[in-house]
């Protein structure tokens, strides 16, 4: 992460958490430092954090509902121990807004979550 992650990292976690938004990898990465970055075929390293944080989210929920449906469905839908908010928006927001998501998917693990 720290040397920037191939481009086609965030093509994969972009198919993966919104196939049917082709412009979502946009909101990871701006058009503009996305075609900077195809010069190197890296990321940036700071673009490389959000890549990698939410890759870990995608991975965890995936683990508890076991279908990319399911996994989706929790990101993209606002939950009540997040204050009504998007998981996908905290996670791409920062690590303060993942770990959040995190303790709500810990939760859900384990049967103590809405």
């Amino acid at each position: 992460v720290e040397h920037g992650l191939p481009i086609r990292s965030l093509e994969k976690i972009s198919d993966a958490v919104a196939p049917d938004d082709t412009r979502f990898k946009y909101r990871i990465v701006s058009k503009a430092s996305l075609a900077r970055s195809k010069a190197f075929r890296r990321l940036s390293a700071n673009h490389s954090v959000v890549v990698a944080r939410l890759a870990s989210i995608w991975a965890t929920a995936l683990r508890i509902w076991k279908s990319e449906e399911g996994t989706r469905a929790f990101l993209h839908r606002p939950h009540p121990l997040l204050g009504a908010r998007l998981p996908l928006d905290l996670v791409l927001e920062n690590e303060i807004g993942a770990d959040l998501v995190r303790a709500v998917l810990g939760r859900l693990e384990y049967g103590s979550a809405v």
